[in-house]
């Protein structure tokens, strides 16, 4: 079984000095700016970016084609709603001028048929004024 022991001052404080050296060393073998891995590495995130921007381009570029063909597609759809309003109102029209030509000659023929009853009318109230050679009460000579 062990026992655990703290650690006093001088072991945490030479530590923290190898743990700092450690990271200077591992600092200082950090390879030049001019090596030729740090220039592949460099070349190889250049080439992603670009890549990147590619992408990036041509995506919005679809995208823009899209809204472009969505808004005609939309104006396409809105002019033929017109046009089909447009003709439905030209079809109630037509429709409404056919229904008042045919009140009106509806109307005209219930005038002409009462004209023709009420000269027949006439016509029976003359004849029997004249058969029997007299006015009736009421009713007037004409």
């Amino acid at each position: 079984m062990a026992i655990y022991r703290e650690k006093d001052i001088f072991e945490r404080r030479n530590a923290a000095n190898e743990a700092k050296k450690a990271l200077l060393e591992r600092f200082k073998a950090k390879p030049a700016a001019d090596d030729p891995v740090v220039l592949a590495r460099q070349a190889e995130r250049k080439a992603i970016l670009e890549a990147r921007a590619i992408r990036e381009a041509e995506k919005a570029r679809l995208k823009q084609e899209k809204m472009a063909r969505e808004a005609a597609e939309k104006a396409e759809r809105e002019a033929a709603a017109e046009a089909a309003r447009i003709a439905a109102e030209e079809a109630a029209a037509a429709e409404a001028k056919i229904r008042e030509a045919e009140e009106a000659e509806r109307i005209a023929f219930d005038l002409a048929d009462e004209a023709a009853r009420k000269a027949k009318r006439d016509a029976r109230y003359a004849a029997r004024k004249a058969r029997v050679g007299r006015t009736p009460p009421g009713f007037s000579a004409r």
